[in-house]
């Protein structure tokens, strides 16, 4: 048989001849790897990115929040260069610039304004910030928006939509929108959101909105790091929100009622009034600003252009008595106590004798063999009689 398989591989038109086969391409893709070197290779450097940063290039500012993002440690060192040389730029410009504040919209030029955007999930968030958005940058604002997405607690990855959602601000020229995850990070709001606002500002964002995953811890994070807080409610919530309104109220500039449209717009007016009751019950804030309640809607963007003016009303009472320079400040000085912590915790984890031990005494502590406490101590202990 083998011989006469051979034969009929000459014979023309035998069925058992056999036809040469497709040549098979090569398992490694070689144009793949020369484009992936040639990326590797047009990393750019501190300078350049810098650069890019203080001439509004998005691609190089983008590049630079990933390197401030990331927790590799070659990462983190370019990140700082970064922040500092950012620091520098906004800080001389201040020095240098006549704060202006233009009568009777209170337009602010030459410094930025940072506003923390919260509500309960199903608010509306992404279509208000959209509407004042657009709102901004028809006006000649440049905006970026710092949007916190929750991170899933079992893959670590998170949906990022925001871009998705805020359509006609993601192709605004005027407008920048980076969605970060929360990573895991306390209340879900980004480990780095601190150091993003500073590089937004400094490629020329005199807007800063940081919208928060919802009601929760975060939000007394994000109020840390804005210089208004505006919080947006629902009409007819019900009681169930009644245990978190309390500490969120107290931190709230402004109260706003959204989708005031259509049958709603009754609701909204009454919730209005309830809310502005409440408001006059808490202690006056430090700012001397008296917080206020409105309505809007953010789909038929009623009510947008008010809510700007009163974040601009606040910005002008704070400024004339001081309240907003040393806001800033005590910013500065949470940054510096943050940065210290992190570092701290950083080096702690990278100690060898520290990560060697720690997966092994957290097995023994999940099986109720050790006392966390005590071994907690201890580490500890051993890690500052090394220092």
């Amino acid at each position: 048989m083998e011989q006469e398989k051979k034969n009929s591989d000459h014979i023309p038109g035998s069925a058992l001849q056999v036809m040469e086969g497709v040549e098979q391409p090569d398992q490694i893709n070689s144009e793949a790897v020369k484009k992936f070197k040639a990326r590797k290779r047009s990393q750019h450097t501190v300078e350049e990115l810098v650069e890019g940063i203080l001439t509004g290039n998005r691609t190089l500012l983008s590049k630079a929040i990933t390197l401030v993002e990331s927790s590799l440690p070659d990462h983190q060192e370019q990140a700082q260069l970064i922040i500092t040389a950012c620091l520098q730029s906004l800080n001389s410009e201040i020095r240098n610039t006549k704060f202006e504040i233009q009568n009777p919209k209170f337009e602010i030029r030459n410094q930025s304004i940072r506003v923390g955007i919260t509500g309960v999930p199903g608010v509306g968030k992404s279509t208000f910030i959209e509407a004042l958005g657009k709102h901004l940058t028809a006006k000649g604002h440049k905006l970026a928006v710092l949007a916190i997405d929750p991170s899933s607690s079992r893959s670590k990855g998170s949906i990022l939509g925001d871009k998705t959602r805020m359509e006609e601000l993601a192709v605004d020229p005027n407008a920048f929108i980076r969605p970060s995850p929360a990573a895991g990070s306390l209340g879900g709001v980004a480990r780095k959101t601190r150091e993003t606002i500073i590089l937004c500002e400094a490629a020329g964002f005199d807007v800063i909105f940081v919208e928060t995953v919802g009601v929760g811890q975060s939000e007394t994070t994000v109020h840390s790091m804005v210089d208004f807080f505006l919080l947006l409610m629902l009409a007819g919530a019900g009681d169930e929100l009644q245990g978190i309104k309390r500490g969120i109220i107290e931190m709230a500039d402004a109260i706003v009622v959204n989708k005031a449209d259509g049958d709603n717009m009754n609701k909204a007016k009454t919730a209005r009034m309830e809310y502005a009751n409440a408001l006059h019950l808490f202690p006056p804030p430090d700012s001397g600003w008296t917080p206020v309640a409105d309505i809007c809607s953010a789909r038929s963007r009623m009510g947008i252009d008010h809510v700007w003016e009163i974040i601009m009303e606040h910005r002008k009472i704070t400024g004339d008595n001081g309240y907003f320079h040393r806001r800033r400040m005590e910013q500065n000085r949470q940054i510096f106590r943050e940065t210290i912590e992190t570092g701290l915790q950083r080096h702690f984890f990278a100690q060898k004798e520290i990560s060697q031990v720690i997966a092994k005494l957290e097995q023994e502590i999940m099986n109720g063999l050790e006392n966390p406490y005590r071994k907690a101590n201890e580490l500890l202990e051993k890690y500052f009689r090394k220092e």
